[in-house]
């Protein structure tokens, strides 16, 4: 009787999820508000929720995080961390004392990990590997999905080894920029015709992206992106529209319905996408039923290229001269707050944005699960 009783506390016992958002990256108020939407809709009959916030400068903190991190005042809130042990699978609270060592205290042990972080150290594979040193199993891709997915000149090369279409790009390095930028802009004029773009290669939500029309503003976005990153993407300008399609799962995974964003300003820049809310999105996209479909398959395909998990974000260009489709990027983090694409291409699929997060967790805790039957230690066996 007493084992039944144990049973059936354990069925009712709540998930407890650990929230990370904030980070050390240029898209930290992304995050803020990709983050307060999950923890508003995070069904608290099913699970206990942990705050773990990180601040712009890298610190960790939990406690009321969301209140602290968006209002500067971080009095409220204790320092914190997680131990790259597989045998403490819980948030810590650290307390320093002045001229005494730091102190760890237990805050909760953490069934499972939701990461809200958007751009680097967050979403580029960095806490996914604190993660699996910890032991704990996580929402989205892994480290080399996170990585691949976050450089956008890698996973342009992975794209083009596995027949998927890109654009006609090049890398270029701030050491080189720096050193020579007048033969870096010939070189580049050599390639490309204008209007180019220049990114960072490694960031999202738009940050530090130019449209470039001549060779002065090709000079000033090069030194833009420059701020971000040490690596450079110059990539061919087409006369577009601009396609996304939302990707679930693990080994199977499944892509929404197509959807299209017809931004008011030069392209769908950080403003458009977080400050003005004139941009028209449209979903489903006005496609030819084949033509979505080979999006989806493409979306698909792209995903499981880069080794994805949980979820994603294809973002594609549809060229309106040729009808020639490229993909463009892939975010293995994408926006999160209600009116993002990612849930709601969902929504329109079928899928509720409370849904959404119950089979993102349980889509981490299926994969962990599965990653620990997998033999860690080899032994070797006879006379070999």
């Amino acid at each position: 009787m007493s084992g039944e009783n144990e049973e059936a506390k354990n069925r009712k016992r709540k998930i407890r999820v650990g929230v990370i958002f904030g980070g050390r990256s240029g898209e930290h108020e992304v995050s803020l508000m990709s983050a307060r939407s999950v923890l508003n809709s995070l069904d608290p009959e099913k699970y206990d929720v942990v705050l773990i916030g990180i601040t712009k400068s890298g610190q960790w903190l939990t406690g009321d995080v969301t209140a602290a991190l968006e209002a500067g005042d971080e009095a409220a809130v204790r320092p914190a961390a997680l131990l790259p042990d597989p045998q403490a699978s819980a948030l810590m609270r650290v307390d320093m004392a002045e001229r005494r060592p730091a102190h760890l205290s237990e805050v909760a042990h953490l069934d499972v990990v939701f990461p809200v972080l958007h751009g680097p150290y967050g979403e580029d594979g960095t806490v996914q590997g604190l993660l699996e040193l910890a032991g704990l199993p996580y929402v989205g891709s892994g480290v080399v999905g996170s990585a691949v997915g976050m450089d956008k000149a890698i996973f342009k090369q992975v794209m083009q080894a596995s027949g998927l279409p890109v654009l006609p790009w090049h890398l270029v390095l701030s050491s080189e920029w720096a050193r020579r930028p007048e033969a870096i802009l010939d070189e580049l004029e050599s390639r490309f015709t204008y209007p180019v773009f220049t990114k960072p290669a490694n960031l999202g939500s738009s940050v530090g992206v130019s449209k470039c029309r001549n060779r002065a503003e090709l000079a000033a976005g090069l030194a833009d992106a420059a701020r971000y990153d040490r690596r450079l993407l110059v990539e061919q300008g087409i006369n577009a529209r601009e396609l996304e399609v939302s990707v679930l799962g693990n080994d199977d995974p499944i892509a929404s319905v197509v959807g299209e964003i017809r931004p008011r300003r030069e392209f769908y820049d950080y403003v458009a996408k977080y400050v003005s809310d004139d941009s028209e999105l449209i979903i489903p996209a006005e496609l030819d039923p084949a033509l979505a479909g080979q999006v989806r398959s493409v979306a698909v395909q792209a995903f499981r290229a880069i080794d994805g998990a949980g979820l994603a974000r294809v973002d594609f260009l549809l060229d309106k001269d040729n009808g020639r489709l490229y993909l463009n990027e892939l975010n293995t983090i994408p926006g999160f707050t209600r009116i993002s694409m990612y849930p709601k291409l969902w929504e329109a699929s079928g899928i509720s944005y409370g849904e959404l997060l119950d089979r993102l967790v349980e889509l981490a805790l299926e994969r962990h699960e599965a990653k620990s039957k997998l033999e860690t230690a080899y032994e070797v066996k006879g006379d070999a």
